[in-house]
C-alpha cells in the first residue's frame, strides 16, 4: 500500500511539473514575441523577396536543362523525317530496318528483309537515318563516301547462309 500511494504521488508531482514547465513556456514565449516582431518582420520581408527569385531562377533552369534541349532534338527529327530520300537506309521506332522505295505526302514506303517485303508506314514513324548519318561521319572525315544506295545496302540473311555453308562444303 505504501508503495501505491509513492507511485501517486511522484505521479502527482510529475504531472504538476510539466504543467508548470508548460505554463512558463508560454509566459516567455509571449515576453519575446513582442522582442522579437521587429526581427520578425525584416526576416520575412527578406523571405518574401527571395521567393520569386528563386521561382523565377527555378523557371530559368528548367528552361535550358529540360525543355530547350529536347525542342533541339524534335526540331532535328522533324527535319530528318521531312528530308528522306529514296534509297535511305532507315529505322522506324519499332525496330523495323529498310530501304527507303518511295517518299509520299505523309508516309514513306520502305523494303525490308531479303524477301524485299514492303512496308508503307508514317513519316513520324521513322526515329533514325542510317545513310544520312553514315554521309555526315565521311563527309566529317573527308573521305570520299560510297553512293548512296550502297550505303544503304540491306545486308541478306540469305546470302551469308549461302557464303558459310560454301565456307564449310569446301573444307
Amino acid at each position: 500500500m505504501k508503495i501505491n500511494k509513492l507511485i501517486a504521488s511522484v505521479t502527482a508531482a510529475a504531472s504538476t511539473a510539466v504543467i508548470a514547465s508548460a505554463t512558463a513556456l508560454n509566459a516567455f514565449a509571449e515576453d519575446s514575441e513582442q522582442a522579437t516582431t521587429a526581427n520578425q518582420q525584416q526576416a520575412s520581408m527578406g523571405n518574401l523577396l527571395s521567393m520569386p527569385i528563386m521561382l523565377i531562377l527555378m523557371f530559368v533552369l528548367l528552361y535550358f536543362f529540360a525543355i530547350r534541349p529536347q525542342k533541339k532534338r524534335d526540331k532535328e527529327l522533324k527535319e530528318m523525317q521531312q528530308s528522306l530520300q529514296v534509297g535511305d537506309e532507315v529505322v522506324t521506332g519499332g525496330g523495323i530496318v529498310g530501304i527507303v522505295v518511295s517518299v509520299g505526302d505523309d508516309t514513306v514506303v520502305i523494303e525490308t528483309g531479303g524477301a524485299k517485303h514492303k512496308l508503307r508506314i508514317k513519316n513520324w514513324a521513322i526515329t533514325e537515318n542510317v545513310s544520312a548519318a553514315e554521309r555526315f561521319r565521311e563527309a566529317k572525315a573527308g573521305a570520299k563516301g560510297s553512293s548512296t544506295v550502297e550505303a544503304a545496302a540491306v545486308v541478306d540473311d540469305d546470302d551469308d547462309k549461302k557464303s558459310k555453308k560454301k565456307k564449310n562444303d569446301e573444307e
